[in-house]
């Protein structure tokens, strides 16, 4: 059986989780949240997640686990047959993370903290989202998936890149990021709706206060 490693509030390890859950495969979960010393033999760099394989292998990064996750369960399918659909795909998904995502997380401290981020770095995520909501609009589909007519891996890793980004945007930008992709609002509706989707935000609720204890313990906060 694999084992997913991580923490249920880590949008990256929800990825994973979803798409283990989405293709119905048996997993068990054992919470890491990457200061135990012996987690390096499982997550190189102590990240989070990570996945054991069935045959006991270990891999870190969540895009990596998600395509090996498609290769030795190929059903139901999350990637289109094609290498243009596929590399489509993969495209989605990196322009979301880089310019969406991995922009707002440079502000999380600030949410973290209570205090208005420095306005020299808040043009930078500004001006770095507004170049990922112009790529989003120009690759996306949302008719009704994100690439089309059917759901694909960019569905499940768009839905939890927006989950930080919105939350950024609105709270320390004052911006309704999601608003600006068009079909976008209505799309997350839709995967919102997902059972798979309500059970993971549930677990991921749940698992809030021991994430913020363990900030607290590591960081003060």
């Amino acid at each position: 059986m694999m084992t997913l490693h991580g923490f249920s509030y880590s949008n990256y390890y929800n990825v994973v989780k979803h798409v283990l859950l989405y293709k119905g495969i048996e997993f068990t979960e054992d919470e890491q949240f990457g200061d135990d010393p012996a987690y390096l033999d499982v997550s190189p760099l102590g990240k989070v997640p990570a996945i054991t394989t069935e045959n006991g292998f270990h891999l870190s990064e969540s895009s990596v686990c998600c395509d090996y996750i498609e290769e030795v369960h190929p059903q139901p399918p999350l990637y289109p047959e094609d290498a243009d659909g596929r590399a489509r795909i993969r495209q989605i998904m990196k322009v979301s993370e880089c310019y969406l995502e991995l922009a707002c997380r440079r502000l999380i401290p600030f949410m973290f903290m209570g205090a208005d981020a420095p306005e020299p770095l808040a043009t930078e995520v500004r001006e770095m989202v507004q170049r990922g909501i112009g790529g989003m609009n120009r690759i996306c589909a949302f008719s009704p998936w994100i690439a089309g007519e059917t759901m694909t891996m960019a569905d499940i890793y768009v839905r939890y890149v927006m989950k930080v980004s919105a939350l950024i945007g609105h709270e320390k930008l004052s911006w309704d990021i999601a608003a600006e992709i068009d079909g976008m609002p209505a799309w997350l509706e839709r995967m919102d709706e997902m059972d798979i989707s309500k059970k993971i935000d549930a677990d991921q609720e749940a698992n809030g206060p021991a994430f913020f204890a363990m900030l607290q313990r590591r960081y003060g906060i």
